[in-house]
């Protein structure tokens, strides 16, 4: 306690933890609403069998595949936007910077939705999943693609007012996309017939609207969101392709893990469902670790435009260790409430069994993740994204999928050996992490011929 006091004795300290919960709560909530969009997903899925919940478990993570350079371009965004904002937020080159990062989402946002469209029947056949899930997952995947010009947008957007802090302009769009996004859920996928493709309609149409709201805010704020500047677009896209391309290695791994789960001989539907029940209940943990990262994000980078490096390591151990404290109160209160939230989404007896080993295996990492994840965060925020973009590679690629493959499917040890392995992975993950972030080498990144 006397080590706690020492500590918040410091005013820079104390002005750090201020300025980190005031990031941090409206994105937490925000992830709080991704996480309740998400479960009425399920919900409403579960409720019309469990084949398409575990169809659209599939669709699902395959859209996130499809939004990846999105959530890419948000990462150098949020690196560049907040360092000139902090730096000289009224000149010329912020306003580019801003311009740029939406212009390229829109146009980035439209190619993907194309190919999306084009090719879901291709992409979703090359999964050696059961026939009926692929049934359900194509159309589903085709109509999500409807909506990615819309998602860039917004994700990009988001990523700009976070940056700017204006944050709560953020949590305001999200609201109404949240609301909307569960009620046309319902109304669309159990109330006409629509079925099962409501649900990503329900997705497109929230989307569209949150676009067209933060399209205002932006407005507002710069008055010149169109311009754009190839100086610009090459700092964010020097910063966003490793992101990107760590995005692209923990999709693709948890796409592959369905392949893998697939392969299983007995129970292999249900452990699918199982599985896509597991995640979304562990997104109730894993979204407000993300919005720590994300406010860690913005912290050093704002630190890093005034040029203090000091407050800006000082900074991302605090966002860290708050939103690790954070998870880790969430994750018991999800593991003593775990037979009532697997109940809730669905009524198959062997589904619910499987859901409730996954949440009692894998949900025993979600400290060391929030930890990695938060960490990694401030990382990206000074731009030192390579590094997060290799540390994924090593842990997701050369642990997870092969111990996976190894264990569940080669020595036949099940479901219960895959959960494992992702616990690993995530250890391994946050230990590579902490040691990159604590030899300090991402406070060079911006201004290697000064040091």
């Amino acid at each position: 306690m006397r080590f706690v006091k020492k500590i918040f004795a410091d005013t820079a300290v104390r002005e750090l933890f201020r300025e980190s919960w005031q990031l941090s709560w409206p994105m937490t909530l925000i992830m709080f609403y991704e996480f309740l969009i998400g479960l009425s997903d399920v919900v409403v899925a579960g409720r019309l069998g469990h084949e398409v919940q575990a169809a659209y478990g599939l669709a699902f993570q395959l859209y996130f595949v499809f939004i990846i350079i999105g959530m890419a371009l948000s990462v150098g965004s949020v690196s560049v936007v907040s360092k000139l904002y902090a730096g000289d937020r009224k000149g010329q080159a912020f306003r580019e910077a801003v311009g740029s990062s939406i212009s390229v989402a829109a146009i980035t946002g439209l190619f993907c939705g194309l190919i999306g469209i084009s090719f879901a029947d291709v992409i979703i056949n090359s999964f050696s999943m059961p026939e009926q899930i692929r049934t359900y997952s194509i159309p589903l995947l085709r109509i999500y693609s409807c909506g990615f010009l819309f998602d860039y947008i917004l994700i990009i957007s988001n990523g700009i007012l976070r940056a700017c802090g204006m944050v709560r302009h953020s949590l305001l769009t999200m609201t109404v996309v949240c609301a909307m996004n569960i009620a046309l859920n319902f109304i669309l996928a159990l109330g006409t017939p629509l079925g099962v493709q409501g649900i990503s309609w329900a997705t497109v149409i929230s989307l569209f609207c949150g676009a067209v709201m933060n399209g205002t805010f932006i407005w507002k704020l710069t008055r010149d969101f169109l311009k754009f500047s190839r100086a610009a677009f090459k700092k964010i896209i020097a910063i966003s392709w490793p992101a990107g391309l760590y995005q692209v290695i923990w999709q693709l791994g948890a796409a592959v893990l369905f392949m893998i789960l697939g392969k299983i001989p007995a129970k292999g539907v249900e452990i699918i469902a199982a599985f896509t029940n597991g995640l979304k209940i562990e997104s109730a943990i894993f979204l407000p670790a993300f919005a720590f990262n994300m406010a860690n994000a913005v912290i050093i980078g704002n630190c890093l435009g005034k040029k203090d490096e000091k407050n800006a390591f000082r900074g991302g151990i605090i966002t860290a260790v708050s939103g690790v404290g954070f998870v880790t109160a969430l994750t018991l209160l999800v593991m003593f409430n775990a037979r009532a939230i697997a109940g809730a989404l669905t009524s198959n007896r062997v589904v619910f069994n499987e859901s409730l080993n996954y949440i009692y295996i894998a949900l025993l990492s979600e400290p060391f993740m929030a930890w990695g994840v938060i960490l990694g965060g401030g990382l990206s925020g000074a731009g030192d994204t390579k590094s997060v973009m290799f540390i994924t590679a090593i842990s997701v690629w050369l642990v997870r999928i092969p111990l996976a493959y190894l264990l569940g499917i080669v020595m036949g040890l099940g479901a219960a050996a895959i959960w494992w392995t992702m616990n690993l992975s995530i250890l391994v993950q946050a230990v590579l992490v902490s040691v990159r972030f604590f030899r300090k080498k991402w406070a060079l990144v911006e201004r290697p011929a000064t040091q």
